[in-house]
């Protein structure tokens, strides 16, 4: 995360997350590494830069470019999120077949740290042949600290991820937050037995809204969230007519096109007045063992700037204090 400093001076934020995206209306974001490299140009800043890992040019694309961030800012923390990348479209765009992707992922993340942290190394990597290189001076004595988002039941190769990571849940893929907890512990159980030590740390992409009172928190977001469970639902039955997620397009009453705004609300999102919410997420703290909580102020991108404005000025002087 890049810790901003204008930002965090007005309205208390500290971080940000940038994700990259492709090919689909919530591509507002393709770079993630260029735009740190803008908010490591200012004041105390620290950042999470989010790159897709299925893409098929690790080494030009993400280990210099990263290197470069952390090492130009001396005011600045780089932490490093990568993504399978959930949708095929995703990938349709960069030619890279899907069903290649979970191989992909662990081969381009081993890639990655070892252009890090090596002066020259070789690779075996079955998507893209043997490679023997070097990404030159500007590299870490140790990979910096990385972020593994994953959905509810998907891959992981725990003796494949290296042991500083730490993983970041996305609800999406999920029909209900309090689905979370056994996959969770799934995932401990096998990292210990991958032979790393420690704690895992787990972090929560959370959607979520803060106004003043119950009747906005539940009005105000209502189109915004709408657009996104719509969304979400026609990526879902469009990657289950393909023969992907086809467990989320039968889970029941609670597949993600017949969920209700209510249903969405219960199950999906954290909305509510500033106590509410600290209610809600200290009991999702305490029952998923979470590290880190990552929010998101515009679930779906239709909520107006004032509005999203409002939501970071109470997380941050109403939420965040009462979490720590």
């Amino acid at each position: 995360m890049l810790r901003a400093g204008g930002c965090r001076e007005a309205l208390g934020v500290n971080s940000v997350w940038l994700a990259e995206y492709h090919f689909s209306a919530i591509s507002v974001l393709s770079s993630p590494i260029t735009i740190a490299s803008a908010i490591a140009a200012g004041p105390n800043a620290s950042a999470l830069a989010w790159r897709w890992c299925s893409c098929p040019w690790p080494i030009r694309s993400t280990s210099p470019r990263t290197s470069h961030v952390g090492h130009t800012s001396v005011r600045v923390g780089v932490e490093f999120g990568v993504g399978r990348g959930t949708f095929p479209d995703t990938h349709d765009g960069f030619n890279s077949p899907f069903a290649e992707s979970r191989e992909r992922f662990d081969e381009y993340l081993e890639i990655v740290v070892k252009a890090w942290t090596q002066e020259r190394f070789s690779s075996r990597a079955n998507t893209i042949g043997a490679t023997t290189c070097g990404c030159g001076p500007s590299r870490y004595r140790a990979s910096p600290p990385i972020r593994v988002g994953i959905n509810l039941g998907s891959h992981l190769s725990p003796r494949r991820t290296p042991g500083n990571s730490a993983f970041i849940i996305n609800p999406s893929g999920c029909s209900a937050l309090s689905e979370l907890a056994p996959h969770i512990k799934q995932y401990r159980e096998a990292w210990h037995a991958a032979g790393h030590a420690g704690l895992l740390r787990w972090g929560f992409g959370c959607r979520s809204t803060w106004p003043r009172t119950a009747e906005r928190a539940y009005a105000e977001p209502r189109a915004s969230t709408m657009a996104a469970m719509q969304g979400l639902g026609n990526r879902v039955a469009d990657s289950a007519s393909r023969g992907h997620h086809r467990r989320l397009e039968r889970s029941g009453r609670n597949t993600v096109r017949n969920m209700t705004y209510d249903d969405w609300l219960r199950d999906k999102v954290v909305y509510g007045t500033p106590e509410k919410v600290v209610d809600r997420l200290r009991q999702l703290r305490d029952e998923l063992d979470l590290t880190q909580i990552l929010y998101e102020v515009n679930h779906g991108r239709q909520l107006p700037y004032a509005l999203q404005l409002e939501n970071l000025k109470l997380i941050n002087e109403r939420v965040i204090p009462q979490l720590k």
